[in-house]
């Protein structure tokens, strides 16, 4: 029977195995935002390996255009030890490094040291490009078609509106 030293080391290898081999993407930013854990499933997403993110910025897949608003983010949340997204899953933009957009279902939380010191920020995502467009498509085809609804509705009401002609 292993030790509890040997179970507990058997476990963080286990752990290690399934966050670098998931294809989800796992990655942690360290308090001062620097990237410190780039997955496979990062990989695939974003298309950066993980040597081109690690030491780096997450500002390589955030649109230059929320940068401002994910740095406040996630500076608030290191220094509170709070975030306002805890056990909500969000769609959110990023992008890809071919220069693509993407969307991408992200859950985020706050990793502590034994003393409940906050060491940085995880994220848990998955591209849900597909998924969104979809969904865009299919609400606007819904809306297109009540249009047309509307409209036949309202020329037959206008129809029967008329006075019929004694002729």
């Amino acid at each position: 029977m292993p030790s509890e030293n040997e179970s507990a080391h058997d476990l963080r290898q286990v752990s290690r195995s399934i966050v670098e081999s998931a294809c989800e993407a796992v990655i942690f930013a360290d308090r001062d935002g620097v990237v410190r854990l780039w997955n496979r499933g990062a990989e695939l997403i974003f298309g950066y390996a993980a040597a081109e993110m690690l030491g780096g910025s997450l500002d390589r897949i955030i649109p230059e255009r929320l940068q401002r608003a994910h740095g406040d983010g996630f500076r608030a949340a290191v220094d509170s030890g709070r975030t306002r997204h805890t056990d909500r899953v969000l769609t959110t933009r990023s992008i890809h490094k071919n220069g693509s957009k993407l969307y991408v279902d992200l859950s985020f939380g706050l990793v502590r040291d034994e003393a409940g010191a906050v060491l940085g920020a995880y994220a848990i995502g998955r591209d849900s490009t597909a998924r969104h467009l979809a969904e865009v498509a299919l609400k606007a085809r819904v809306a297109e078609l009540e249009g047309r609804l509307d409209a036949r509705s309202g020329a037959g009401a206008d129809a029967a509106a008329q006075p019929a002609s004694t002729g």
